[in-house]
């Protein structure tokens, strides 16, 4: 079309172009920026549309002790971005009549028990197995820092009951994807590692990828770090044995590598075309296989994010305009996954907001009053929604409360997450990092925990040292009549009394339970927040 063009018009489009691109540029550096001044984010960004990179750069520290910046080509933790690989190596591997995705798991795991039956491989590839997710089990954070091998892996939930029946319901559970590394490798005849590098890496030229140790020596590798709960500078991160994560979370690459596996997957370079339809056809809850599939504001995505100790990852990839965006960071949050759909709407040509830009109007306390109450978001999930002199909060389970400012009469944001909440009539609708969730009211009210009075005698009781997981424990004081709390790392947390044996804290919602050996001795705490459960062993 461009030959048709009046060369005059050639060289104007070129300028204007050329004008636009800076600008674009220097608005995907806001945005990167604005979440790097708030210790967000620190890592490394890039943003390509078809065959040209429109940004690529580091923010912060790859080692904070020795002040080494993030580059393009510094290499983190994937986390379960992972999963999409896993997912098509499995592809690969029907192609080449190794297996089938529709065969039973019981194929390759014969001595499977029975209540996996009927479980396919296409069952785990979707999170629709009803396996349970082995990382929430309460002795999870324990085993952590152990080397395990792929069969001590799927010991630890082989034998756990179903959540439910497969194909019924979708739930995300690394079990799966762990389960799959396990059955590649039966049918490969080689490591999950070596197949990868083999098949995937190495043909496609991803030379800063492979399977992450914790003994190699790997260069130009990121450190690993928590945001501070003060906001202060960040904290080393925990540990955890790479041998934990396999399948479903343990490779590491750089954004350029990960540009070049975009590239090769939808360029047909990975699969056939068959294959990458059934890799990228959704199931239920829009996943496919290693990946969400779905439409944000008009636009079809393809993505998935990944988390692990110190990291936090995302990867999107826009087909219709074959846009990508990769965003890997060595500090724990969500600011990866809240960056991405606003890189991808400035690389689209168009307008974005950011938090820091948002106006905020005044409601009417009757209007306000209106959206008090608790909505469901998931099975044990709820979102608690208050009004307390006359400022409207909300609270998820686990979680602590966040004030809530009004962007108009019905759409409200906290200013600490990019984040937006939007009530309806009985229902609000929460969008986060391009993902929109509905949840229904349930209830007009917030059920309150009841605080009543325990004899400091047995308060006393339960102050000590409580182990979650090596490196990470939770230290019980009491000052005064005041049972206190602090996790490594954390400030300060009061605890109020529910019960003689259980307590929980007023500015988030979780428990704390204690419990007595046969001697009546104090012998472990359970943590409650959210849908999990962690246990510490008094030290």
């Amino acid at each position: 079309m461009l030959a048709m063009i009046w060369p005059v018009r050639i060289l104007a489009c070129f300028g204007v172009a050329a004008c636009c691109f800076a600008q674009d540029v220097s608005r995907m550096d806001q945005v990167v920026q604005s979440y790097v001044s708030e210790k967000k984010f620190m890592g490394s960004v890039l943003v390509a549309r078809g065959d040209e990179t429109l940004f690529s750069k580091g923010y912060g520290s790859a080692n904070l002790e020795w002040n080494i910046p993030n580059s393009p080509n510094t290499k983190f933790r994937l986390g379960s971005v992972t999963k999409q690989f896993t997912a098509a190596a499995i592809l690969l591997l029907d192609e080449r009549g190794k297996l089938k995705i529709d065969d039973l798991v019981r194929k390759f795991v014969p001595d499977a028990p029975a209540a996996w039956d009927k479980i396919t491989l296409y069952h785990l590839l979707t999170h629709t197995s009803g396996i349970p997710n082995f990382t929430n089990f309460p002795d999870y954070r324990s085993q952590e820092p152990f080397p395990a091998t792929p069969e001590q892996l799927v010991a630890r939930f082989r034998d756990k009951p179903l959540d439910f029946q497969p194909g019924e319901k979708w739930s995300y559970s690394n079990s799966g994807y762990v389960l799959l590394g396990y059955v590649l490798e039966k049918a490969s005849g080689e490591s999950y590692q070596a197949f990868l590098q083999k098949n995937i890496f190495d043909p496609l030229g991803m030379k800063d990828s492979g399977y992450d140790s914790n003994s190699a020596v790997i260069k130009s590798r990121a450190s690993g770090y928590a945001p501070s709960d003060n906001g202060g500078f960040p904290l080393n991160a925990g540990f955890i044995h790479m041998s934990i994560p396999f399948s479903a979370g343990a490779l590491y690459s750089t954004t350029e590598d990960l540009l070049k596996w975009e590239r090769g997957l939808f360029g047909g370079k990975v699969l056939s075309l068959a294959s990458l339809a059934k890799m990228t056809t959704p199931f239920k809850e829009d996943y496919a296989c290693g990946v969400s599939v779905r439409t944000i504001k008009g636009h079809k995505v393809i993505d998935h994010g990944g988390g692990i100790e110190g990291f936090t990852t995302f990867l999107a990839y826009y087909p219709e305009s074959k846009t990508t965006v990769i965003s890997l960071s060595n500090i724990g949050g969500p600011a990866p996954q809240e960056m991405t759909p606003l890189l991808a709407a400035i690389a689209q040509g168009e307008t974005v907001e950011l938090p820091s830009e948002r106006k905020v109007i005044t409601v009417a306390p009757e209007v306000l009053k209106g959206y008090v109450g608790t909505y469901q978001m998931a099975p044990q999930m709820n979102m608690m929604v208050r009004l307390t002199d006359g400022q409207l909060t909300a609270q998820l389970s686990g979680q602590g409360s966040l004030p809530l400012f009004a962007k108009s009469e019905s759409v409200f944001f906290p200013k600490l997450v990019n984040a937006e909440i939007e009530f309806g009539k009985d229902y609000l609708v929460l969008h986060q990092g391009g993902h929109d969730q509905k949840a229904l009211r349930t209830s007009e009210t917030v059920i309150e925990k009841k605080e009543v009075a325990v004899p400091i005698s047995v308060l006393q009781r339960y102050v000590g040292i409580y182990e979650l997981h090596p490196g990470f424990e939770l230290v019980v004081t009491l000052e005064g009549n005041q049972l206190i709390t602090q996790a490594t790392g954390q400030g300060k947390i009061p605890l109020f009394a529910e019960s003689e044996t259980r307590f929980f804290p007023k500015v988030m919602d979780a428990e704390i339970e204690f419990f007595t050996d046969a001697n009546g001795a104090v012998s472990h705490l359970v943590l409650h927040q959210g849908s999990t459960e962690m246990k510490g062993t008094r030290k």
